[in-house]
């Protein structure tokens, strides 16, 4: 039977959330107003540094086999029917701050208790919220990034890779779906980073 932290373990906390962090926004350049401007995230830099903060999360043991679980709860769309999540904090280069990791599952036969035996088996995606200093200030610098179990940074549907800014000034997404968690953190069971 696998370990799972149950309460605090150091600075990681269960987080509770229901937040969508999909991303729908297409790629390329897109007009706002007469400006055309590049697409806000999913470039070959975004998809450079989700690589750099996978690694990190990794040497702390926050991601990959023998990670850091809290207990599985039941999740919703789009993250998985079952959700474990923790936060902690790293560092990737120059930058150091707090980081929020989801990990959604999904499959025949999910559970709980599925998850919390067998982790591994159920695991789709990684999703991964990064507060980088001065990043997006306008969005409170949170680095967005959706990873396979991999490592290797997940697509939308229309091939834009999930990582940077995702889906910033879009109506669906990471970004819009945070803007609604209250305290004004962008996190939605606490709100301990409002003002980080």
């Amino acid at each position: 039977m696998r370990k799972i932290a149950l309460g605090a373990i150091g600075a990681m906390t269960v987080i509770l959330t229901t937040a969508a962090c999909a991303g729908s926004y297409g790629g390329g350049t897109h007009k706002m107003g007469m400006k055309p401007m590049m697409a806000p995230f999913g470039g070959p830099e975004d998809t450079a540094y989700a690589a750099k903060l996978w690694s990190s999360l990794k040497e702390r043991h926050l991601v990959g086999d023998g990670a850091i679980m809290s207990a599985p709860y039941t999740g919703t769309h789009p993250h998985g029917a079952i959700l474990d999540t923790i936060d902690a904090r790293t560092q990737v280069g120059g930058d150091e701050g707090p980081v929020i990791i989801k990990r959604n599952y999904g499959g025949k036969d999910v559970s709980k208790m599925n998850v919390a035996n067998n982790p591994k088996k159920y695991l789709k995606a990684i999703t991964v919220m990064f507060k980088r200093n001065g990043y997006d200030p306008e969005d409170k610098d949170w680095f967005w990034v959706k990873f396979a179990p991999d490592g290797s940074v997940l697509k939308n549907p229309k091939g834009m890779a999930l990582a940077g800014r995702v889906a910033k000034g879009m109506p669906k997404g990471c970004i819009a779906c945070h803007k609604g968690a209250p305290g004004g953190d962008m996190v939605f069971n606490h709100n301990r980073y409002a003002n980080y």
